[in-house]
């Protein structure tokens, strides 16, 4: 399994207000996640009228297809009428499978199974009363 993750920062030359900047981000998340299988959030520069930082987020089997995926929103944001494109990062991070890669994943905690990760948490808490209750 692979993530894809990607940062765009987006200059907004004619918003003269945060509701103009909003209706550009808006107009642009919806856009993305029409065409696109992704979770688009605004992370950043939320006060400025003048810019936006949005984060992308993909989940695919194959690296390559959270390449293309995050290319083509990429694509999408250098081509808003209403902004440009100032800056954009990307990564890439594999997990293998089951977990393997992931910090306390089941593979590190010796179980094989989703039914082994849950009696080995069960065992873990020691009764069952703080197990159910998270403790």
């Amino acid at each position: 399994m692979f993530v894809g993750v990607q940062r765009l920062v987006l200059q907004i030359p004619g918003a003269r207000s945060l509701k103009d900047r909003r209706q550009v981000v808006r107009s642009f998340k919806e856009r993305v996640k029409a065409r696109l299988s992704v979770s688009v959030a605004e992370v950043g520069d939320l006060e400025r009228p003048g810019s936006a930082t949005i984060a992308m987020c993909v989940v695919s089997n194959e690296a390559s297809i959270c390449d293309e995926i995050m290319a083509k929103v990429a694509s999408i944001a250098s081509t808003l009428p209403d902004a440009v494109l100032a800056d954009h990062g990307t990564e890439i991070i594999p997990f293998g499978h089951g977990g393997i890669g992931v910090r306390g994943g089941i593979e590190q905690m010796g179980c094989s199974e989703d039914s082994d990760f849950r009696s080995r948490k069960h065992a873990d808490y020691g009764n069952g009363e703080d197990w159910k209750n998270g403790y």
